[in-house]
Parts: C-alpha cells; sequence; structure tokens
C-alpha cells in the first residue's frame, strides 16, 4: 500500500485505544512534536529491537519537546505484555481494526485485506503537520535518525 501522507499536508488525526486501556487521540500531543511509528508486530525480533532503540532514547526525544507512540494492529492485550516484558515508558497504539494504518498508507501484506503495519515512521510537529516519513527503515538505527531530523528542521 501507498503512503497517504505528504510532507507539508496534516497528519491525519485518529481515536483509538493505548496498551493502557485508555483513549488516545493524535490531536491529544497539539504543542508537542510526535513520532508516530508504525511497526509489524509485538514480540518479534525486529519491532522489539526497534520499540527497545526507541525507549532507550526516550529523555532525548522528550528534552526535544517529542512524544514516541509505538502503532501496529496488535490488540491492547498483546501491547500490554509487549510494554511490560520491554520495559517500553511510551504508549503503544492498538489498531486490530487498521483504521490508523490505512489512513497513513501504512498497511502491508495482501494487498492491506490481511495486513499488518509496515515499518513505517511519521514526524509530525507541534502543530500537526507532517514534517519527515521514513519507509522501510533499520530498527536499531532509526530512533538516532529521527532524533537527528528533529534537529536538523529545528523542531526541537
Amino acid at each position: 500500500m501507498a503512503l497517504k501522507v505528504a510532507l507539508g499536508q496534516q497528519a491525519p488525526d485518529f481515536e483509538a485505544i493505548d496498551d493502557r486501556g485508555q483513549p488516545v487521540r493524535l490531536s491529544d500531543f497539539r504543542g508537542r512534536n510526535v513520532v508516530l511509528y508504525f511497526y509489524p508486530k509485538d514480540h518479534t525480533p525486529g519491532c522489539t529491537l526497534e520499540a527497545r532503540s526507541f525507549n532507550a532514547r526516550l529523555k532525548e526525544f522528550d528534552r526535544r519537546n517529542t512524544v514516541v507512540l509505538g502503532v501496529s494492529t496488535d490488540d491492547v492485550s498483546s501491547h500490554q505484555r509487549f510494554r511490560d516484558r520491554c520495559g517500553l515508558g511510551f504508549r503503544l497504539i492498538a489498531d486490530p481494526r487498521k483504521e490508523i494504518c490505512r489512513a497513513y498508507g501504512a498497511l502491508g501484506g495482501l494487498m492491506g485485506v490481511l495486513g499488518w503495519s509496515q515499518r513505517v515512521t511519521v514526524l509530525i510537529d507541534r502543530e500537526g503537520i507532517v514534517r519527515a516519513v521514513w519507509e522501510s527503515v533499520s530498527p536499531r538505527q532509526h530512533p538516532e535518525e529521527v532524533l537527528q531530523r528533529i534537529d536538523e528542521l529545528g523542531l526541537s
């Protein structure tokens, strides 16, 4: 599925449930930058590595007035177990209906019908504007790339 977000456009708002069973909307974070990172599946090696890599840099993101949100098609209970197992300090957004993934064009597999989240990251500024998009990222090094782009764009 092709990405549906473009640089300079308003990021699609969404309402979903996070790993703590709490409602969350993208617009809740207006006034802060948002790293919205989509990943394929909880409890898998690459996704675990990426989540832990983001988690290890949370203080650096916070210093840049940036919140990290992970999104996959897993349900809330899977996210809870994944969060606890990995000791994550950021929110995981459950998208079992694939609505957020579709809105951002981050749904992969069998034309999106039986799909899962692709590894895509969207950097959204304080006003809700898409400022950067990454596809097919390296789970280990990607958080550092995002921090660098935040600095390059002067979003801190």
